[in-house]
């Protein structure tokens, strides 16, 4: 079989293997996805994202986990795959329209001679209802609900843009022990489809800094999608304003949960390198 062609690109440090099926072919992408984002032996990523020909938008973007499991959304992914249309022909920009599994995402691309340097996506409405998320705890919204993890006492707001998450404010976010405390919380036998956690300090009503366990990738740099969840998490227990930047360890995020009830995000998005990878398994 030919070698395949890839792209590496990130948002904010949360890397990606993309590969444009317009011209590639990939038969197994769970097992692609485990292979190209191990970092000892393949290339080195969060997950692998399919960026392919689209009924409903420009592109259709398929995202796949460093474990190979499936998500349905991922917001520092569908940065980059609107720079990677734009700069590789596959849209005119600057507005691109992209499909993913959570539906069509509206992007707007900001062009400096001929590169993206930041898009801003419409991520759409957040959804509370817990059955949609899924979680097994029956309320209309969990907001600030108690949950114990590894012994400690919490409160989690649940919120889904386009996959779920689990954000929890603290006070002392140096304390918290992200490798300990995340796995819990993605595996918590109230969340059957496994759960996105975000630990959150507010720094302030326009300022939060966030550290997240993404579920099927471990501790990533960003998560996009998981910002706007702390955004939305931040308005609705009335700790935060509902526009915002989030400080991630891989940079910021400009947020905002606009009057229309869809959540803005705006970021970088970086193309690091491409290369040939020796099959498309």
């Amino acid at each position: 079989m030919p070698a395949m062609k890839f792209t590496k690109m990130h948002g904010l440090g949360n890397d990606y293997v993309f590969v444009n099926c317009f011209e590639e072919q990939v038969a197994d992408a769970s097992s692609l996805a485990r292979a190209v984002s191990d970092r000892h032996e393949g290339v080195g990523s969060d997950g692998l994202i399919l960026i392919g020909p689209s009924e409903s938008g420009h592109v259709r973007m398929e995202i796949y986990n460093a474990d190979g499991s499936r998500a349905q959304m991922c917001g520092n992914g569908i940065r980059c795959v609107a720079k990677y249309a734009v700069e590789h022909d596959l849209a005119a920009g600057p507005i691109v329209q992209i499909e993913t599994d959570a539906g069509v995402r509206n992007t707007e691309c900001h062009i400096v001679d001929g590169r993206v340097e930041t898009v801003r996506v419409d991520m759409g409405k957040p959804i509370f209802d817990p059955a949609a998320l899924p979680c097994t705890i029956e309320a209309e919204k969990l907001v600030d609900h108690p949950i114990t993890i590894s012994g400690q006492r919490f409160e989690m707001t649940c919120v889904s843009v386009g996959n779920p998450h689990a954000v929890i404010f603290v006070e002392h976010l140096h304390r918290i022990d992200l490798v300990e405390l995340g796995p819990h919380v993605e595996n918590a036998p109230v969340f059957p489809e496994r759960m996105n956690a975000h630990f959150v300090r507010v720094d302030g009503p326009d300022h939060v800094t966030v550290r997240t366990w993404e579920r099927g990738s471990g501790a990533t740099r960003a998560c996009g999608t998981g910002a706007c969840a702390v955004c939305v998490a931040g308005a609705i227990t009335n700790r935060t304003n509902r526009s915002l930047t989030a400080a991630l360890p891989g940079g910021d995020l400009q947020l905002e949960w606009a009057d229309d009830d869809h959540v803005y995000m705006t970021g970088p998005a970086v193309e690091v390198f491409s290369g040939r990878w020796p099959s498309a398994s």
